[in-house]
């Protein structure tokens, strides 16, 4: 999954995104509302962590921005913690709302909920066939056998579950599990696809020729 992170205080940002990216997510970073908003809507994320004490574009301006555009979730992140800060939040179109400080435990079980909810999924296990995936415990199993995957093939299959059913293009593939310091002229997607069906089982990916993927 691609992450925005949109927060001005270098030090936050940094450990914010280093953590996200331990996490196995593809993470984006902006230090002010305006590149932030620009890279908000050129690119599909599936979740903006956004402050509200930013340079140029304040948090509100952003999300006000935003939400006339797209309806990418947005997780508020910001130390105006007070309760009518919190419902200024939600009502103008934020999906979710931390105060600083707060916990990274906390952060990443919201960020995988915004995530799981914008897909229509309510549980944090994912089942097709004999084929689990626990978002929680990152684990997966074939047929009760525990499977070990690497950090970008466990965040592809999991992008393809939370989209079962649909044709996921490799477009799409490189823009949801790749951020923009990747090569997105490299082959690297075919060889995560390739090991991860040579684990799970080749009969769960579908390739459809010239427009995607999909998992059955």
């Amino acid at each position: 999954m691609r992450l925005l992170v949109i927060e001005d205080d270098s030090a936050i940002q940094r450990s914010l995104a280093e953590s996200l990216r331990e996490e196995s997510y593809a993470v984006d970073v902006a230090d002010d509302g305006e590149s932030g908003l620009f890279k908000a809507l050129s690119t599909a994320y599936d979740c903006i962590i956004l402050d509200v004490m930013l340079p140029k574009l304040n948090g509100w301006e952003v999300l006000a921005k935003l939400r006339e555009k797209a309806a990418t979730p947005v997780l508020m992140l910001t130390a105006l913690g007070s309760t009518e800060q919190r419902v200024k939040g939600l009502d103008s179109g934020a999906d979710d709302y931390l105060p600083k400080p707060f916990e990274l435990d906390e952060l990443f079980a919201r960020v995988r909920a915004l995530i799981r909810r914008a897909s229509g999924q309510t549980h944090s296990v994912m089942q097709i066939r004999e084929l689990t995936l626990d978002t929680v415990a990152r684990r997966v199993q074939v047929a009760g056998n525990e499977i070990t995957l690497t950090a970008r093939e466990y965040v592809l299959l999991e992008y393809f579950l939370l989209h079962r059913g649909q044709v996921v293009s490799r477009s799409d593939l490189y823009e949801h599990l790749f951020d923009e310091d990747d090569d997105s002229m490299s082959n690297l997607l075919d060889v995560h696809i390739s090991n991860l069906r040579r684990k799970i089982g080749h009969e769960f990916i579908v390739t459809h020729r010239g427009h995607g993927y999909s998992i059955q």
